[in-house]
Order: C-alpha cells, then sequence, then structure tokens
C-alpha cells in the first residue's frame, strides 16, 4: 500500500475543499495504477448498451459504425449508483483539537469519494448528525450540487459543535426511510455514543440491508491517543467532549484495561459486521485517505 500513500500535510494547506478532493483523487489514480490494485477502473465510459424499446435518438451511430453495437450517450443527470455520506458530527468528532480531527478527516474523505463519483458520474448525497439528522440532501450527480455539499462541510468545519452526543442507531433507522432504496450508505463515526448498545446499533444497520442498501461503515479513530492510548507517564485532566464531564487520570495505571476494552469492542464490530455483510473499515487520521478510497472501489467493482 505504500504506492497509495499520500501528502496529505501538503493537501491540508489549500483550504479550498474542492480543491483538495481534485488532489486526493488525482494523487490517489496515480498511486493507484502503480500499485497492484492497478485492475480496478476508477473511470466510467460516457455510453451505455441501447435497450430495446427506448427512443433511439441518443444512439451513438459513429460508435456503432465502428462497433456495430448500439450505444446510447449517457448524460450528467443518468447515474449508476446513489451513494450517501453519513457523517457523524458529535462532539468527540472534533478531537483531537490540535492537528487533524476525525471530523476533519471524515469531511476530506467524504469530499474525495464524491469526487470520485463525479468522475464516475454516480450520484452523491450528504446527511450530517447527532443526536437527529441535521441535513440531509438529496442524491445527485451535479457539479452544482456537489459544490453546495462541499459548502456545507467546509460551513462544519468552522463551527465545533459543544457538547453534543449522537444517536447513531436512531439516526441509521430514519436515514434508512429517507433516501433512495438500493443506494450505497458510507457512515463515518468514531462509535463515541453512550446512548446506544450494539444490539441497537445492528438493528439499525439491518433495517439498512433490508431496504436494500449497501453500506460501508468506517470506524474512524485517532491511532496514537485513541488506538493506542499512548500518553506521557504524567497526570491528565481528561474532559467528555460529549458532555463536559472532567477527570483526573495517570493514564499508564489504566492503559492495560483501556486496550484490552478497546481490542474487546472492535472485535465484536468486526465479527457483527461479517455477519451483517456489512463492509467494516477502519479509518485512521493521520493516515493517507486511500484507506478510504480503495474500500469503495473495490466494493463498487464487486457491484457493477
Amino acid at each position: 500500500m505504500a504506492e497509495l500513500k499520500l501528502d496529505t500535510e501538503h493537501l491540508l494547506q489549500t483550504g479550498n475543499l474542492e480543491l483538495l478532493a481534485k488532489q486526493v483523487i488525482e494523487g490517489f489514480i496515480t498511486g493507484l495504477h502503480k500499485s497492484p490494485y492497478h485492475g480496478f477502473s476508477v473511470e466510467f465510459a460516457e455510453h451505455r448498451l441501447y435497450n430495446t424499446g427506448e427512443s433511439t435518438r441518443h444512439i451513438d451511430w459513429k460508435l456503432y459504425a465502428r462497433t456495430e453495437k448500439l450505444f446510447t450517450k449517457r448524460y450528467e443527470e443518468e447515474t449508476n449508483l446513489r451513494c450517501y455520506m453519513a457523517i457523524d458530527c458529535s462532539s468527540s468528532m472534533f478531537f483531537p483539537q490540535e492537528g487533524l480531527s476525525k471530523i476533519s478527516f471524515s469531511v476530506y474523505a467524504a469530499a474525495s469519494l464524491m469526487q470520485l463519483l463525479s468522475k464516475q458520474r454516480d450520484a452523491s448525497g450528504l446527511c450530517l448528525f447527532d443526536e437527529q439528522i441535521n441535513y440531509l440532501s438529496e442524491a445527485r450527480a451535479t457539479a452544482l450540487h456537489r459544490r453546495l455539499m462541499f459548502g456545507r462541510m467546509e460551513q462544519l468545519l468552522k463551527v465545533p459543535q459543544q457538547n453534543k452526543g449522537s444517536n447513531i442507531a436512531k439516526v441509521l433507522h430514519e436515514l434508512s426511510e429517507s433516501i433512495h432504496k438500493r443506494s450505497m450508505v458510507m457512515v463515518f463515526t468514531d462509535m463515541l455514543d453512550s446512548t446506544v448498545d450494539l444490539d441497537e446499533l445492528f438493528s439499525a444497520l439491518q433495517h439498512l440491508r433490508f431496504n436494500k442498501h449497501e453500506v460501508i461503515l468506517f470506524h474512524v479513530s485517532d491511532k496514537k491517543l485513541e488506538a493506542e492510548f499512548d500518553f506521557s507517564n504524567r497526570p491528565y485532566v481528561f474532559v467528555d467532549m460529549e458532555t463536559g464531564e472532567r477527570m483526573k487520570l495517570q493514564p499508564q495505571a489504566l492503559k492495560k484495561q483501556y486496550l484490552e476494552a478497546w481490542d474487546s469492542f472492535k472485535k465484536e464490530l468486526v465479527t457483527r459486521c461479517m455477519q451483517y455483510k456489512i463492509d467494516f473499515v477502519e479509518a485512521e487520521v493521520g493516515t493517507d485517505f486511500a484507506q478510504v478510497l480503495l474500500p469503495f472501489i473495490m466494493k463498487r467493482a464487486k457491484l457493477y
């Protein structure tokens, strides 16, 4: 995977979400062509096979002369796939407060996926949620729609959420009934939801699957501080970003217990995702965006 490494620090200096997304995709495609995954195509034809009985107005007769097959030209509003980015915007997603936060990584990844979808003439939609759905767009393939979603996400990064929890299960149940059937749903969340247990969460994810949606769950985490609990050997004041509760702790005193609980939780997540045919991706902040883009390419290749 070294070939797919992106210079994220340089990219994040652009300040423009659309420009960043374009640069990410250009770097990703270049790396993809040099990697063992070069067989996956990220470019799709601007034609589709003619279906008997439909209008002949858009048949490409020049292409017929070369191939002796009937193709119709594909237009901007036509799409193979509707894909929704569901981003957890609760307060814990704004951690860490220095450097690249989980919410920033999720927004940059979602924007890059939207850019990739546009190259494939697929439609994208956006869902922003915490304890409820705060914003839900339709899935469209136009450039104007994509810029509107970029603008919405840029605004999100400018105003950090204060003391906001999440209710992932409730949101996913509502989302399942609100979007077009047979869509792909990509959920970006740190899974730090004190209101739900895994049974409730996977009941909501099953609801999406029951409605014929394909689901990719991106577990967004800060590897150093959350997954490895790598703090210096001194006392810290830990603050719950969703409730404001403060607690003074010595990290080394509880590191072993914390890591055991973290590993157990992750194993349970992975096991249940496999059971319910939900793609699970560990999305670690600070690493390249290929970890998000490649699972999508592989998933789409299987579906189409």
